[in-house]
């Protein structure tokens, strides 16, 4: 009988506490087991790197809603090491081995340590991912250090960077790539982003790679060396260089999940290394890996707000009902990003994109609508306190329109595209 049936949800954060609440309301009656590697109850991460470290909000306070009322059994604090799949059974770290009848993995990521682990593990130096990070980081800024390293100019790095400097720190940040953000919105809009941190305050340094982290005979952190030459005096840095997919406990069980992520069907549904689906097993959220009807090269994992709440509806949506009565998963990924007074928001997906063009608003006055084209189609818009055009240009990349869709419009000057000056990525030998 249904009733019977047994769930277990691994990764209790944001996809799995949604997928949960998913499962009943489709109608799963039995038995729903939450596995987690942190001690506390699913929270809300994007507050992590700016309210919290501001000192605006207190890390215990950000438990997301919607906790109560779902029968859960909680296993908190003990990470899955392993899925026996003939078994239908999901190892734990203590011993226990959780069987089910259905399967959702939801462990999505964890921040990329420092490359040295030595360096890695000198006092001062911090990661900013989960609610223990944040704590941490935030004691450390209340202690007024003289200054603060930032590594990796990216949405979590920029963020740190703001919620540093509205606490009157002295900032430094440093990237590789010749401007903010450059991966996702190319140099072209970056240099908005480069020019407002510059503006704030921000001692930014493009095109600055650090080579090492030094220590002093406390284990320490005090400087870090520059490649090339130079010296950056630092008591605390924090490493801002993008997230690892949670996919090791998977090792050997037959399940296809790598580096990139679990694979998954249009469904989500699970897939073996033989490319078929697991039957009751499935995936969402950061961790998947998945065909999207708008993206043509191939399975895509996105690391967004949204999407972890509609994939995770959608995954147990496939695990409780016929999976094919539901379709597959189409949902448009979408992103925001708060930095100083500054709201980013994004619909699509830049990947690829080899032009943009500013269609409402300027650069100059940092308001304004950027949309990216790719092969003469419309993939992704991205809005600086503009937001009201979004849902336009969502409609548009969802149809497959031509790149730029919309002319015209009253508060429209001259679109020209441009080349989006995404950096090249390094030959791989």
């Amino acid at each position: 009988m249904a009733e019977a049936l047994r769930a277990v949800v691994v990764g209790a954060s944001l996809a799995g506490l949604r997928g949960a609440e998913a499962l009943r309301r489709e109608g799963h009656r039995g038995p729903i087991t939450l596995v987690g590697d942190e001690p506390h109850r699913p929270y809300d991460r994007p507050p992590l790197s700016k309210r919290v470290l501001s000192g605006e909000a207190r890390p215990e306070a950000i438990d997301l809603p919607g906790q109560a009322g779902l029968d859960l059994t909680w296993r908190l604090g003990a990470a899955a090491v392993g899925l026996d799949l003939p078994a239908r059974a999901v190892a734990l770290a203590t011993g226990e081995r959780l069987p089910f009848d259905r399967l959702l993995i939801a462990t999505g990521t964890r921040a990329r340590p420092w490359p040295n682990p030595a360096e890695a593990a000198l006092s001062g130096v911090f990661t900013l991912r989960n609610r223990d990070d944040a704590a941490a980081l935030r004691a450390a800024l209340a202690a007024k250090p003289a200054r603060v390293l930032i590594i990796g100019a990216g949405f979590i790095g920029c963020e740190a960077a703001a919620a540093c400097r509205s606490i009157g720190l002295s900032v430094t940040l440093v990237d590789p790539t010749p401007t903010p953000l450059a991966s996702v919105l190319g140099t072209r809009i970056g240099r908005v982003v480069a020019e407002m941190l510059r503006r704030e305050g921000v001692d930014y340094r493009p095109e600055t790679r650090v080579e090492a982290l030094e220590g002093d005979a406390a284990g320490r952190v005090r400087a870090a060396r520059l490649a090339g030459g130079g010296r950056l005096d630092a008591p605390v840095v924090v490493v801002a260089l993008g997230a690892l997919r949670n996919t090791e406990w998977l090792a050997g069980s037959g399940v296809a999940a790598d580096a990139g992520g679990v694979a998954c069907d249009g469904l989500c549904r699970v897939l073996d290394r033989a490319g078929r689906p697991v039957d009751g097993v499935a995936a969402a959220g950061d961790v998947a890996r998945f065909p999207h009807p708008l993206f043509p090269d191939g399975p895509v994992a996105f690391e967004h707000w949204g999407h972890a709440v509609e994939q995770a509806q959608h995954a147990a949506r496939t695990l409780v009902g016929p999976p094919e009565d539901h379709g597959a998963y189409a949902a448009m990924p979408a992103f925001w990003s708060s930095q100083f007074d500054l709201n980013i928001k994004s619909v699509g997906l830049t990947n690829g994109a080899d032009a943009v063009a500013v269609t409402q608003g300027s650069l100059a006055e940092r308001r304004f609508v950027a949309v990216y084209g790719r092969a003469g189609r419309t993939v992704a818009a991205v809005s600086f306190d503009s937001a009201r055009w979004l849902p336009a240009y969502a409609a548009r990349i969802a149809a497959g329109d031509a790149f730029p869709p919309i002319l015209g419009a009253t508060d429209q000057g001259r679109v020209a595209p441009m080349d989006p000056g995404f950096p090249q990525r390094p030959a791989r030998g």
